[in-house]
């Protein structure tokens, strides 16, 4: 297993092969394809900032990431995050909300078995991870910081999953996108503090003091939680890169602060249709 680069009408975005089916579509964008200027180059996906991007551009960008993942826009299901536990199910009429229609919840973590519905989350350093249960046909989206990866929130949608859908955790595969590596994500005593109190003395495997600072896996430490939810280590994908180590290729908060866009990760069953080739996989 791995994540593989792709590039469709100048789009640079990433699957992971645990995910390549014919059942699904899914993606985890970059920032390069879009048509975005100045600090929003290029492929932007954030609507709202300061200064904000004009929503031209950024309705562009929906519609060229969308089709280099062959999904159709009015499918959209976008989340609004608040770095809460919430796990959303989303249903038919949620179909648009975030893209042409208004969001009326919040929640950091999308569910869903309703095909041609796409769920999106979105980072700039954030974890964002893909979840699918082939069995049970059913999908999530999950975006998890360090207070998500605290209050466990992938494993709760692994749980949300299984209460709602009847998937089980033995068979749920999970990609875990680009996010800030320990690299990169310093901290003080708050960081490890809060995983601890959330999980004891098995978070500390994922962290490493130096000097005064703490570096923090956060990638590493979802794995574990969603190891210990019941998800097999051999169905779990992690990409290694850094967004912050690679500003030219993601959207870093550590490294571009607040004026930045954002990339995004997106996950749907799939409702017909022609299936792309290097999709079509078992």
């Amino acid at each position: 297993m791995s994540f593989q680069f792709h590039t469709i009408a100048g789009v640079r975005f990433q699957t992971s092969t645990l995910l390549e089916h014919g059942a699904i579509h899914h993606g985890f964008s970059t920032r390069l394809g879009g048509v975005s200027q100045g600090v929003y180059a290029s492929l932007n996906l954030r609507r709202h900032g300061d200064p904000p991007d004009t929503p031209e551009h950024v309705q562009e960008n929906y519609r060229r990431f969308c089709a280099a993942v062959d999904i159709k826009p009015e499918g959209l299901v976008l989340s609004h995050q608040v770095h809460q536990d919430t796990v959303r199910h989303v249903t038919a009429p949620d179909a648009g909300k975030g893209f042409s229609l208004p969001v009326d919840y919040t929640a950091d973590a999308l569910v869903t078995n309703t095909p041609g519905l796409n769920l999106m989350v979105f980072s700039a350093d954030c974890i964002i991870l893909l979840l699918w249960d082939p069995d049970a046909e059913c999908v999530g989206a999950v975006h998890a910081g360090w207070r998500g990866t605290a209050l466990d929130l992938p494993a709760k949608t692994v749980g949300e999953m299984a209460r709602l859908f009847g998937a089980k955790p033995r068979n749920i595969r999970a990609a875990i996108g680009a996010g800030i590596g320990p690299c990169c994500f310093e901290t003080r005593d708050d960081v490890p503090d809060a995983m601890r109190a959330a999980f004891g003395s098995g978070a500390e495997a994922y962290m490493t003091r130096t000097e005064d600072r703490w570096h923090v896996d956060l990638k590493e430490l979802n794995a574990w939680r969603l190891r210990e939810a019941g998800v097999p280590a051999d169905i779990i994908d992690i990409y290694p890169l850094c967004t912050a180590c690679r500003p030219d290729l993601y959207w870093s908060h550590r490294k571009l602060g607040e004026n930045r866009g954002l990339q995004a990760a997106v996950i749907g069953l799939r409702a017909g249709g022609v299936v792309p080739e290097w999709r079509s996989r078992p």
